[in-house]
């Protein structure tokens, strides 16, 4: 009997003092970049973004200008796919390769003016708008998180964290929910990684639930009619403590139950080819009920031409929103081109990526 009683007495004792060292590490982690909202300006550690700078005489500070990263932990988990995003060196995929490569790039980025970029816990289409049969997940079937993603994701957000950048952290996209085996599993995700961010302590992330929820999802809760369902269960966790909304498509106009409940507004300016239609999106958004003057962001366009006299970047400043580049690899281009194909280079090196990160520079006198 007293044998028994002292393994069990040491079993207690290894369980309390993991749980002690657990919590004491918990405690000593001490995050340097903090993101809040004020009205419609972004702050950075209680400081406006681009504080007191003009451009062309429109307001520069308070926005967050963005890029969309968002296969920055991107794998395939299907082995009758995985080859197609082969690196053309080694002829093979490497995803931590993928994630290193992406972390040391960000001190670039963000030297260019660059404070903050989307990344996708189940990434984007890696063919631009194309889809297939690969498996690019942070989550199981049942929503459990995947250890490998989740390591690759603690990565890039402590680069974030140290560079005093923002990550717009995206949890679900479509095509990608449909391995999800039911709503469950979906709360489950959102529960589990919501409580993850919160317990790593991180106050640089910008939460967004899903990838334009007015896309092809399998599950109802993800999509436009029950959506706000998932951005209150965020903010129920957190206390209010983290940042919340969703995004829609290209020329798509958030609607109300959305509007009511996000903290900040994210619209896409993909088939939008006039600016006078970037500015339409915006003064539409603002006559939505449920908007309260949040900041509106533009986190994903694929229009460019910054030496013409008009163009979406310069109508989005305008307007006093914030922008986002996309840019994918076109038809017969090369490794370089493109930040959301796979397999991708994320240096500053082909002609689009060096045109915007120069007007981005030049806007935010960085």
């Amino acid at each position: 009997m007293l044998i028994g009683f002292k393994k069990y007495f040491k079993t207690i004792l290894f369980v309390l003092t993991v749980l002690l060292w657990n919590a004491s590490a918990m405690a000593q982690i001490h995050r340097k970049t903090i993101v809040s909202i004020k009205e419609n300006q972004f702050y950075i550690n209680d400081e406006l973004t681009y504080k007191g700078r003009f451009w062309q005489g429109n307001k520069i500070e308070g926005l967050l200008m963005n890029s969309r990263m968002v296969q920055g932990i991107f794998d395939d988990l299907n082995p009758e796919t995985v080859d197609v995003f082969k690196y053309p060196d080694t002829q093979k995929w490497d995803a931590d390769r993928n994630t290193n490569e992406f972390v040391a790039n960000m001190e670039q980025w963000h030297k260019h003016g660059l404070l903050a970029f989307s990344l996708n816990l189940q990434g984007g289409g890696p063919f631009g708008y194309k889809n297939h049969n690969w498996i690019n997940s942070t989550f199981d079937a049942k929503g459990n998180l995947r250890p490998a993603y989740i390591k690759r994701l603690e990565k890039v957000l402590n680069k974030a964290d140290e560079l005093g950048m923002v990550v717009i952290l995206g949890y679900f996209y479509f095509r990608q929910d449909e391995d999800l085996e039911d709503e469950t599993a979906v709360l489950n995700a959102t529960d589990k990684i919501t409580t993850w961010i919160l317990e790593k302590k991180y106050k640089n992330v910008l939460i967004e639930i899903n990838n334009e929820c007015n896309g092809p999802y399998d599950h109802a809760i993800l999509r436009r009619p029950r959506v706000h369902e998932l951005i209150q269960r965020v903010k129920e966790i957190s206390g209010g403590e983290l940042l919340v909304t969703t995004s829609y498509g290209g020329g798509i106009i958030p609607q109300e139950n959305v509007l009511k409940v996000s903290d900040f507004i994210l619209i896409h300016g993909n088939g939008v080819h006039k600016p006078e239609g970037i500015t339409d999106m915006v003064n539409q958004t603002k006559q939505i009920p449920g908007f309260t003057n949040q900041p509106i962001l533009f986190t994903e366009d694929d229009h460019f031409n910054y030496d013409a006299e008009n163009y979406n970047f310069k109508a989005a400043i305008e307007s006093y929103t914030s922008w986002g580049y996309f840019d994918f690899r076109l038809d017969g281009e090369g490794f370089k081109d493109g930040y959301q194909s796979v397999p991708i280079d994320w240096g500053i090196n082909s002609p689009r990526k060096k045109a915007f990160f120069n007007k981005l520079k030049e806007i935010t006198g960085f």
